[in-house]
């Protein structure tokens, strides 16, 4: 009875002893696991390359538009900004003085930039768009990474002793194509690198329209508007007309003189082929 205790005890001293060593690899594993969940989470996430662009549409009085449009060229050259185009129309008869100001300026200074142009007018309309361009950044460097590998790799067969002409005319022309293709590649990192690292603003001045119907005076005063300008209209057309028939005037005059004379000798020839023959002398 003792020997069967003894062996059933010693059974059971296995069995935790088993049970303790996977409890402890379980602990292990777990937490080999946790730990990289761990490095996972503390993990940065990636760099994204966003394009921001801002459109602004200001109102300014139309005495202020001038100097605003100039002092936001100029404010923009005491900060990190670019400017990529500007224009300025004045006042016609179809339309009203605006301006455009398109620029590119660092994230640091956008506020700065904002703050100055809220100050010289009425901000009618603020719209922002943002493109996510991250996939052509990566696939760009990707791109120029292994160009270049392969245009240092075609220089170090080119530099062999051991090649022929052939191979060395085949070397040349596969590296020229290579360098230019990274060329490419290179340009096109620049233009999104502008995109991404820079924020477009595009700012458009504009005067408020005068209301039709503000007034009596105010209608008067377009009408008479109106009709000085149809008055300079109609006297331009009958000048533009004038100058038009002038030179055939030294044709139809002549032709005009020739033609009478000619008609005049007609009809006193008709008139004397059917003038009645004189009476004889004598007769009563």
């Amino acid at each position: 009875m003792s020997r069967r205790f003894l062996v059933l005890s010693c059974a059971a001293i296995i069995s935790i002893m088993a049970g303790c060593s996977y409890a402890k690899k379980g602990s292990s594993f777990s937490g080999y696991m946790d730990s990289s969940k761990m490095a996972v989470v503390f993990a940065g996430p990636p760099q994204r390359y966003v394009a921001e662009r801002h459109k602004l549409d200001i109102i300014t009085p139309e005495s202020d538009l001038q100097k605003a449009w100039e002092s936001t060229i100029a404010h923009c050259g005491t900060i990190k900004c670019e400017l990529v185009s500007s224009s300025i129309t004045t006042r016609t008869e179809d339309s009203q003085p605006a301006g455009m100001i398109s620029l590119r300026v660092l994230p640091d200074d956008l506020s700065n930039l904002l703050a100055f142009v809220e100050k010289l007018g009425k901000i009618a309309q603020h719209t922002t768009e943002r493109q996510d361009k991250t996939t052509q950044v990566v696939d760009t460097e990707a791109k120029i990474k292994n160009l270049t590998a392969f245009r240092d790799n075609l220089r170090t067969m080119l530099a062999k002793q051991t090649a022929t002409v052939k191979d060395l005319v085949e070397i040349q022309k596969q590296l020229t194509d290579t360098q230019s293709e990274l060329d490419s590649e290179t340009t096109q990192r620049k233009i999104l690198a502008n995109e991404t690292e820079k924020i477009a603003v595009e700012i458009s001045f504009r005067v408020e329209r005068r209301d039709m119907h503000a007034g009596g005076f105010a209608q008067i005063w377009n009408a008479l508007r109106e009709s000085g300008s149809i008055l300079a209209d109609s006297t331009a057309s009958l000048i533009t007309t004038i100058v038009a028939i002038i030179p055939w005037l030294f044709l139809i005059v002549p032709l005009g003189w020739l033609l009478g004379k000619a008609w005049k000798k007609l009809r006193l020839r008709r008139s004397g082929a059917v003038s009645p023959p004189s009476s004889p002398a004598g007769l009563s």
